[in-house]
């Protein structure tokens, strides 16, 4: 009996490791296509693609995440102002479906932020006191999550270009926020071979504005 169980025992651990192993081959796969991604249509695919693992798996937030991501850029490169909401309604529908599975993960709440951030582009005049306060709760709740994660800080360094240049102010916080981001990122680990690697080049660009 004791034989038996073991071998059971034995057998369930090498299929979860086959199992891990495809879904990191999978996701592996995905998130270079998204990262690489020129156009909406090529997003989508991704996308799509990344929503059917995430329903497949059932405990993984990577999927979500980077579908939200997917739908995120697929907003950033849509001029229509309906069709960009519908793409960050997707993107924070992945982003909550993520958060059930890891509601501490800073990662998902940088890219709430971000999703409040591009609502402001679509009506600026508008939604900008609105979605803009949001966007500042949610990276301050990401960075108290976790201090290290250089996207919030990018982000956050974003919205406050954006706010200085809306309201004719200096950039010293934008820029002291964007220093600080370059750091991170240059000291940035995870153990997780999934986690977040994009930002970088983008915010050493924004520290060019900062001479």
């Amino acid at each position: 009996m004791k034989t038996i169980t073991f071998l059971l025992a034995f057998l369930i651990t090498q299929f979860t490791f086959a199992t891990d192993d495809k879904y990191m081959q999978q996701m592996a796969k995905q998130i270079k296509a998204v990262y690489e991604a020129q156009t909406i249509e090529e997003l989508q695919l991704v996308v799509n693609t990344l929503d059917r693992i995430g329903a497949a798996e059932k405990t993984k937030w990577e999927p979500y995440y980077y579908s939200a991501f997917g739908s995120l850029m697929m907003a950033n490169r849509e001029a229509d102002g309906a069709k960009k909401d519908t793409y960050l309604d997707l993107a924070m529908n992945a982003i909550e479906n993520g958060k059930k599975l890891n509601n501490h993960e800073s990662e998902l709440v940088a890219l709430e932020g971000f999703v409040h951030m591009l609502r402001v582009t679509v009506d600026p005049a508008t939604r900008g006191q609105q979605y803009s306060t949001l966007a500042f709760q949610t990276y301050g709740k990401a960075l108290g999550m976790n201090p290290e994660n250089p996207r919030a800080l990018s982000l956050l360094a974003q919205m406050q270009f954006g706010t200085a240049k809306f309201f004719n102010a200096p950039t010293n916080e934008a820029c002291s926020t964007t220093k600080k981001a370059v750091e991170k990122f240059a000291s940035f680990k995870s153990d997780n071979p999934l986690a977040p690697r994009w930002g970088q080049a983008t915010t050493e660009t924004l520290l060019q504005n900062c001479k």
